[in-house]
Parts: structure tokens; C-alpha cells; sequence
């Protein structure tokens, strides 16, 4: 397969500011996510997408292509990831290269071991799905099956709409949330707007170094675990 990392780094953070250049460990923050996908000998090429020129500049210094600057109406608070990756392939069309896959690796989760990624490129190839996204299970407690929405009127009803509620935590189904580690999903169906398409497969992630960074407060979490990870080397 024909694969193309893309690794999305705009400026403008708000919750952790300038969250893709800070240093981390000693290091950028998407320097960990550039590390592991040039670690991973199945991709044609590992880009970075960016609006910022010194974003570019350490990306470039990393290791990472940078073969475009972003549009600044592709790097606001509300634009999203698939018009991201959409506008990459586009770029890359015009040229007249194709991809049969991307895989969009947010600087978010920079704990990712890089044979994770593989793993999820071997699933795609061998069992045929139209996407494969990294997964962590969801805690028993907040099961979908034990969750309650409210109507209009203030009553709450279970989540799934069934009427009667599981009662034995050994009967729940087993229940994934997306960590944000991998997104890995097909050209086809990039380009008609989805990430999962219609065969969904997932890959677990490791749940002790999962750490997605949107606050402050994720950020000390992700200092603490490599802390923890180099005391346990």
C-alpha cells in the first residue's frame, strides 16, 4: 500500500499555547510523533501540515517533509481534520501522485509506540477495512449500557434505549473510546468526508502512557509520565 503520514501542527493553541513547539522532556512536542512515524518503514512519505512558518522549521529540523504552508482557513479553532488531510491529497493529486491510505498522527498523543502503528497498517492489509483507528476500552462505570440521557422534560433514559438497565458489570459488552494515537483510513473515503468509512477495525493502545494534550493539566500528566518512564528504563 501506498501510504501517506500526515502529522497536523497549526498555531493558535489556546488551551496549551505554542503546545507544538514547547518542549517537552527536552524536546518539541511534535518531535515525538515525527520520531515514531519515520520509525515505521510502510509509509511513502511522513509530512507535516502547518500554517506557521517556525512550526515548519522545527518539523523540517526533525526529519519531517514540510511540502506546503496550510491555508490560514484550515488552521482555525473550527476547521477540521478531514478538510486537513483532504487538502493534502489534493495537493499531492495536482502533482499527480495518489495515496491508497493516511494515516493522521496527532502531536496530541506523543506516547505512541511506533509498532502501533504498524500494527494498524498490517490490519488494514490483511483483514480489509476501510479504516483502523487506535482504541482504549472504556471503564465499566461509563459503559454506554449505564449511561442515562435526559429528555426534554428532565428524565433520564438509558443511553443505548434499551428499557431495562444491564445489571452485572460481567454482562456489558466490551465498549472502546478513540484516544487519538492513529487514524488510519482509506483515500476513498477521506475524500467523501469520513475517517471510519463503513468497516471500522481498532488496534488497542498501550492505556498506561495514553495521554491526549488539549490542557495545561494534560500537559503536567504527560511531564509526569516521562518521568515515570525514564525511572522505569
Amino acid at each position: 500500500m501506498n501510504i501517506l503520514a500526515l502529522i497536523p501542527a497549526r498555531s493558535g493553541s489556546k488551551g496549551v499555547p505554542g503546545k507544538n513547539t514547547k518542549l517537552l522532556g527536552g524536546k518539541p512536542l511534535l518531535a515525538y510523533t515525527i520520531e515514531q512515524a519515520l520509525e515505521v518503514s510502510l509509509f511513502s512519505k511522513v509530512i507535516l501540515s502547518t500554517d506557521c512558518e517556525q512550526i515548519a522549521a522545527v518539523g523540517k529540523e526533525w526529519g519531517a517533509e514540510i511540502p506546503f504552508i496550510r491555508p490560514a482557513s484550515l488552521a482555525t479553532d473550527s476547521a477540521s481534520s478531514i478538510g486537513v488531510v483532504q487538502h493534502a491529497l489534493d495537493f499531492y493529486k495536482e502533482k499527480g501522485e495518489t495515496f491508497d491510505a493516511v494515516c493522521l498522527l496527532q502531536p496530541t498523543t506523543p506516547f505512541r509506540a511506533p509498532h502501533l502503528i504498524s500494527e494498524c497498517i498490517q490490519k488494514m492489509k490483511t483483514e480489509n477495512w476501510d479504516a483502523v483507528v487506535s482504541m482504549l476500552p472504556v471503564p465499566h462505570e461509563f459503559n454506554p449500557h449505564w449511561v442515562f440521557e435526559s429528555d426534554e422534560k428532565g428524565a433520564l433514559h438509558i443511553a443505548t434505549g434499551e428499557k431495562e438497565i444491564i445489571k452485572r458489570r460481567q454482562e456489558l459488552p466490551n465498549a472502546y473510546f478513540r484516544d487519538g494515537a492513529v487514524y488510519l483510513t482509506r483515500t476513498e473515503w477521506l475524500e467523501k468526508g469520513s475517517f471510519f468509512g463503513e468497516k471500522l477495525g481498532f488496534v488497542l493502545s498501550n492505556p498506561t502512557t495514553f495521554v491526549n494534550i488539549d490542557t495545561l493539566s494534560d500537559w503536567d500528566k504527560a511531564e509526569q509520565l516521562i518521568q515515570q518512564l525514564k525511572e522505569n528504563s
